[in-house]
């Protein structure tokens, strides 16, 4: 009977566990981790890798070919050797991931500007990777193992590999490097290998103690960084004797065969006269340059700021603090070590001096004031990474509300209670741009008032971040109101709906024949139209067309439109203009009319894409009747029904000359109130 019991708990035992682990290995792919993947393999040209897919999918559940996860969150990508081409792409936020290899393919293109910084080992090694490393590793301090090797990178080290502290392996060899190594000498490097670059000047003295260390095919200067001299020798002492000199040895460049007479001594003591003569004049004249341009910088302190650009004063560079305030602030230690790494975005403390404070002058006609470690106008704030860190949790997961092309969107509550919205701009969305031509697109964006707009707030632009502060709206967006779960979901009676329809095309409006110069939005849809408490809407990634208009950006932004249902049939050339925004905005009224998505894969084949199943439907009354949405349980007048299917279809014409402006779009929405 023991036995048997005995028997009886074990199995018992191996069910619970089996049940147990069935359980945790049954969730969903994290949606960051979709986002993140999805966006890889569109970059990667969409190659036949199993279980893949450029939209949606799950690829933990589904076992993708070359992806590990644990639980949700994708932690490896192994597709080495794979034949893989494309690019890299700019979106490789992976929130968990340990492990990216890539090596041995084919892949182009540029380095990420924007690089997971929970990696440990990144190997890109024999591919063809162009263009400079980035400067892109504050964050990786758990990174042991970086292989860049056999491409065609050139350029010098970024200053960011200095904090790589736990970097044990790193493979540059055969790409056109340059500069110099001293960025590399305090890492606990094991492994280097930069052969056949084009490194120069002295190797530092601690990279040659490195137990594995390749250095040829470089044109490295013949000695290395000497230890400074215990005394300088006297005049006497220079002259070389038969018997007593260093350079006198079998094995030694500068060995004599024969003995030195006296005028050759004399020659020798002639020539260390005369460089030692020569070198004390440079010092002398270096020393009074030096002189002569601090007192001309005293002379001249309101200068500092003179130079201006067309957005107003600028002074380089963004990504350092500009004031003391903004170092005390960066440096509290109890901002330290959060989740976004803060504690690695500031450079050591021995390097971030305390300096005057800058003016950051978005519009020239707008005074400034510093305060707190913000900059202060009528109309936008300049906030610094760290009080952004501190106002969203450190861009915890819970406050995310929001997966765009260009970021994703955090909920951020200031110390009094307010609300706001931040995007953090991905790489992908700020590779093609600098600092200067990122300070124009705030600008212009900040001149972008009206009352269906949302509002952009703030900036910050330090650590080689980038993010746009908003106003938040406090019911989320169109698509979660009339797609989303119970807990999103808002019943959104006929006319609220037709109010929803005429905000968005007054925004629309506003951009297209009001502003100057005219807007184009480029990614109009259900999710960028904002709600607010009273259910009034609020279009935002207004003035960001620069962002998606070129690039990898642009070209995802375009499958995504197109994925999802919102395109104009034009936009397959690559044209899109103000009448493809019509057409995204009618696919916008059908959401309103039918209650249904744009694009729903779970429905029949010939349903999924919205606009292909409704136009048919759109000038028959009883067909109409049955595509409205049955939330709405027939609460709206006929003929209101019929002429909101008028205004669809004349915005979904095939042609974008047939399609209205949205200027008459909205007198005829006005006309239905």
């Amino acid at each position: 009977m023991g036995y048997t019991n005995s028997v009886l708990h074990v199995r018992i035992f191996v069910i619970s566990m089996v049940i147990l682990t069935g359980t945790f290995c049954l969730g969903e792919t994290d949606p960051v981790d979709v986002a993140a993947i999805s966006s890889l393999y569109v970059a990667l040209g969409s190659p036949p890798l199993l279980g893949w897919k450029a939209v949606g999918g799950d690829p933990c559940l589904e076992l993708w070919q070359g992806v590990a996860c644990v639980f949700s969150n994708i932690t490896a990508i192994r597709l080495g050797g794979m034949n893989l081409g494309g690019e890299l792409g700019t979106n490789l936020d992976f929130p968990s991931i340990i492990e990216i290899d890539l090596s041995d393919n084919h892949i182009g293109g540029a380095i990420p500007f924007t690089l997971p910084p929970t990696l440990r080992s990144l190997s890109l090694s024999k591919n063809l990777l162009n263009g400079s490393i980035p400067d892109a590793f504050s964050l990786l301090t758990q990174l042991s193992n970086l292989g860049l090797a056999s491409n065609n990178l050139s350029g010098q080290l970024p200053s960011s590999m200095g904090s790589l502290s736990s970097l044990t392996a790193l493979e540059l060899q055969n790409n056109q490097l340059s500069g110099t190594l001293n960025i590399l000498q305090d890492l606990p490097i094991q492994n280097l290998d930069i052969e056949n670059n084009l490194f120069f000047g002295p190797i530092p003295p601690k990279l040659l103690t490195i137990p594995t260390f390749r250095k040829d095919g470089n044109p490295f200067n013949t000695t290395i960084i000497p230890s400074p001299p215990a005394a300088a020798p006297s005049l006497v002492d220079m002259a070389p004797s038969p018997e007593g000199s260093p350079w006198n040895g079998a094995n030694s460049p500068f060995s004599l065969t024969a003995p030195i007479h006296a005028s050759s001594k004399k020659s020798f003591i002639a020539k260390n006269v005369i460089w030692i003569a020569a070198a004390g004049f440079s010092i002398f004249i270096a020393l009074g340059i030096c002189l002569f341009m601090l007192l001309c910088f005293k002379r001249r302190p309101e200068k500092k700021n003179s130079k201006k650009l067309d957005v107003g004063v600028y002074v380089k560079p963004l990504s350092k603090p500009t004031c003391s305030d903004t170092v005390s602030e960066v440096t509290d230690p109890e901002e330290k070590g959060q989740g976004y790494g803060l504690s690695h975005l500031q450079p050591p403390p021995h390097s971030l001096p305390t300096i005057p404070c800058e003016k950051v002058i978005i519009n020239p006609a707008i005074t400034t004031k510093v305060t707190n470690g913000q900059v202060m106008t009528s109309s936008i704030k300049v906030y610094t990474v760290a009080s952004l860190q501190q106002y969203t949790n450190s861009f915890a997961q819970e406050n995310c509300i929001g997966e765009g092309t260009l970021g994703s969107v955090y909920r951020a509550e200031l110390p009094d209670g307010k609300l706001l919205a931040v995007k953090k701009l991905n790489a992908t969305a700020s590779m093609d741009q600098n600092d200067e031509q990122f300070l124009q697109l705030v600008s212009s964006i900040s001149k972008i008032q009206h009352a269906n707009i949302a509002k952009l707030v703030g900036y910050c632009a330090e650590y080689g971040q980038r993010l746009l502060v908003y106003e938040y709206y406090s019911n989320g967006t169109l698509h979660d109101a009339l797609h989303g779960d119970d807990e999103h979901c808002i019943k959104l009676p006929w006319n609220a709906r037709i109010r929803a329809a005429l905000g968005a095309a007054r925004a629309l409006e506003y951009l297209h024949e009001s502003f100057r110069p005219p807007i184009v939005h480029r990614n109009f849809r259900s999710a960028n139209v904002l709600l607010n408490e009273k259910l009034e809407v609020f279009v935002s990634d207004c003035g960001l067309g620069p962002l998606l208009s070129s690039g990898s950006a642009g070209q995802l932004s375009g499958r995504l439109l197109t994925s999802y249902g919102y395109s104009a049939p034009e936009f397959e050339s690559g044209s899109y203009t103000q009448q493809s925004d019509v057409f995204s905005f009618g696919v916008i009224m059908l959401e309103l009319l039918t209650g249904r998505k744009s694009y729903d894969r779970s429905l029949p084949r010939g349903e999924q894409f919205l606009v292909r199943w409704a136009v048919p439907k759109l000038h028959d009354i009883d067909a109409l009747s049955r595509m409205v949405d049955p939330c709405l349980n027939g609460a709206y007048p006929m003929k209101s029904l019929s002429r909101f299917a008028d205004i669809v279809s004349s915005c979904i014409q095939r042609e974008p000359e047939f399609r209205p402006a949205m200027s008459e779009i909205v007198q005829d929405l006005l006309l239905m109130l």
